[in-house]
């Protein structure tokens, strides 16, 4: 090889690299937005997530999130810099795929029509698996005793059983969901900052059902389900949304969440703004 182009090609590799670690200093160095998002699981679609949050919490109430789906990215070092913490995702990963495209909405709308693929695709046994660590919960219930905030919504409650600080944050433990339908959620508290001005709505999700187990005291919000439809032995209502100090920092759950037009209902719109005020201590 000609000796000018061995130092042309040398130059430019000397420039490519060069200027990747200007991009990632750039990066490294970015100013973080107020909140972190964790969002989005095989059930709950990112984009909603991030359409409904963006609106309403980042456009409308002026408080930036930063979005992010992969789950490995919640730790200490990502949260150092933030104010508010959102999370809105379920405790499950499935690396090995799934058993069927059934948690696909497009196949589903169009009838579940038969699966060809040729070649077929192998087959291989669809298991779940529990992504939260050790480290990753200590380093949410660390980031809130320290006077960091959390909003935990919707399905959060699934990640409580595989971890116990995450647990203690949330207060709760989920005990499944129905299939979705119509139901209530009830004011049972309007004396706090976040339930102030909000009305009882009805919204067509899924109900979550949740051991609640902190004090009865912080308790915010009921689902009922009017029509009388239960839920295996625990009834047709269940806690649906409380609030509290934890350490130096805040905490608030909120139940509603599975489609954009829950995010979107006008009361749930107010429940989430005055919670983001409360959390950040806004008044």
């Amino acid at each position: 090889m000609p000796t000018e182009k061995l130092l042309t090609r040398r130059t430019a590799l000397a420039t490519c690299a060069a200027a990747s670690t200007t991009l990632l200093q750039r990066l490294s160095a970015r100013t973080k937005a107020t909140a972190f998002a964790l969002i989005g699981d095989r059930y709950h679609n990112s984009d909603y997530i991030r359409t409904g949050l963006r609106r309403t919490i980042d456009r409308e109430l002026g408080v930036s999130i930063d979005f992010c789906d992969e789950v490995t990215m919640l730790d200490a070092e990502t949260l150092d810099g933030y104010k508010l913490l959102i999370v809105l995702r379920d405790g499950m990963l499935w690396p090995d795929g799934y058993a069927d495209e059934s948690s696909n909405a497009g196949y589903v709308a169009t009838g579940r029509p038969p699966i060809v693929s040729e070649p077929p695709v192998p087959k291989t046994e669809a298991k779940q698996q529990f992504w939260i660590t050790a480290e990753q919960g200590k380093a949410v219930k660390q980031f809130v005793d320290r006077g960091g905030a959390a909003l935990l919504m919707h399905n959060v409650t699934y990640i409580s059983p595989s971890n116990a600080d995450f647990r203690d944050v949330l207060g709760a433990v989920t005990e499944g969901h129905p299939p979705i339908r119509k139901f209530k959620v009830r004011v049972v508290n309007h004396d706090h900052p976040i339930t102030r001005g909000v009305n009882d709505f009805v919204v067509t999700d899924e109900q979550h059902f949740m051991k609640y187990e902190k004090d009865p005291k912080h308790l915010l919000l009921e689902s009922v389900n009017e029509d009388g439809a239960t839920y295996k032995n625990l009834g047709a209502k269940s806690a649906a949304g409380w609030a509290y100090d934890y350490g130096k920092g805040r905490v608030c759950y909120l139940a509603p969440g599975h489609m954009l037009t829950d995010l979107w209902n006008p009361e749930y719109v107010k429940l989430q703004k005055n919670a983001v005020r409360w959390l950040l201590r806004q008044g």
